[in-house]
């Protein structure tokens, strides 16, 4: 067992799910929320969890969306208040934890959604007064568990980011036996999130040294596990390795990230079938050689040293080393050849650049990116 504290306090290993109730113990949660998904429920995890707890006053919300919403972020506030839980649970994938992440903040702030959203300037208004939150992660990808922010699909229609400190769940319980089951194409999907969220922070010019290294040893361990746990759910090393570069791109990440995830929250916002990680896998070749000419990105090698952590040759131009085996791995993985085979139209590129434009992960790009250039890296993502 590995016992973290960074960010916030995590658990990993093989049989994490049997610290719930130590830990709502610890926090001081008595009357948990547990914030899940239809899904979860049908493939028997929740389950495992109320096994779990066995003795404590749990209400349960199992409707949260592929992508969350507003709405449901209300339907649970409604349950939360109704049955006066103190704390809650976050079980599943990223969306489920980014709808707890919203009902942590609308249980004990007044007002819209919308009025603590990070490009509205709300993230000041996010207090202390945020319910706890426990994470436990069903899936190895967004990171949520240990990040600071939330991505919610507004009322108005808008994919908007929401982040504060008050919002890192108290702990982490990362089990990776929760993932066993998970379909090859979520693997690699969800894989791909992480793998790009170690790249993208990688490359963004902040400077902080720890995060760096995290995010190149988070990206060696999801380049090299993520076929693995792929083609055999059943590899539990691999699917350790994947649960923690997932980790570990979102203890890196809190330096920032970039073009990859402005154009794919805004793309999953005018369509939020579309999944996340899916669009980052497609974004990424593009939006690396775009990088490729930033200062900073030069001055510190920063391609081939995120080339050399995937095991690939070296090459006087590692974006495009870098971009094709990206490619090849998606084929490999059985992820889609682009956008447009996503369904994905020259005719959206307007709304979307706008989008992309307008998101939080758009300032922390090395390279500042105009409309021009998005347009530009849309079309070759196609």
């Amino acid at each position: 067992m590995a016992s973290i504290f960074y960010i916030t306090q995590v658990h990993i290993e093989y049989g994490a799910l049997q610290r719930l109730v130590e830990e709502c113990q610890r926090i001081g949660i008595h009357r948990p929320l547990i914030v899940t998904d239809a899904g979860i429920k049908a493939a028997g995890l929740l389950q495992q969890a109320l096994d779990a707890m066995k003795g404590m006053n749990i209400t349960v919300f199992d409707a949260t969306p592929s992508n969350p919403t507003e709405s449901a972020v209300r339907a649970a506030t409604a349950l939360c208040q109704q049955h006066q839980c103190d704390g809650l649970i976050a079980f599943g994938g990223g969306s489920s934890i980014d709808c707890a992440k919203g009902v942590a903040i609308a249980a004990t702030h007044a007002g819209p959604l919308t009025t603590y959203a990070t490009i509205e300037g709300g993230s000041p208004r996010i207090t202390d007064k945020v319910l706890p939150l426990i994470a436990v992660p069903t899936t190895a990808g967004t990171g949520s568990e240990v990040a600071r922010g939330a991505i919610i699909i507004v009322d108005d229609g808008r994919k908007l980011g929401f982040h504060s400190w008050h919002l890192v769940p108290k702990v982490a319980l990362l089990d990776p036996a929760l993932t066993l089951g998970l379909p090859p194409l979520m693997t690699a999907a969800t894989g791909m999130d992480a793998i790009a969220h170690c790249m993208e922070t990688f490359m963004s010019s902040a400077f902080n040294p720890p995060a760096d290294g995290i995010a190149l040893d988070g990206l060696a361990r999801g380049w090299a596990n993520i076929e693995r746990a792929t083609l055999d759910g059943s590899d539990r090393d691999a699917r350790l390795n994947m649960m923690s570069a997932s980790m570990q791109g979102a203890m890196a990440f809190q330096k920032g990230l970039g073009c990859v995830h402005s154009l794919s929250h805004s793309l999953g916002g005018i369509n939020p079938k579309l999944h996340h990680g899916t669009l980052n896998a497609m974004f990424l070749p593009a939006v690396i050689a775009f990088n490729a000419q930033a200062p900073a990105m030069q001055a510190e090698n920063r391609l081939a040293r995120m080339a050399q952590a995937m095991g690939l040759p070296a090459s006087p131009k590692p974006e495009q080393t870098i971009g094709d085996a990206i490619q090849a791995m998606n084929a490999r993985l059985g992820l889609p050849s682009g956008l447009a085979s996503m369904g994905v139209s020259a005719l959206q590129f307007d709304d979307i650049i706008v989008g992309a434009i307008a998101d939080h992960s758009h300032k922390t790009n090395p390279r500042e990116a105009s409309a021009d250039d998005y347009r530009v890296m849309l079309q070759a993502s196609m």
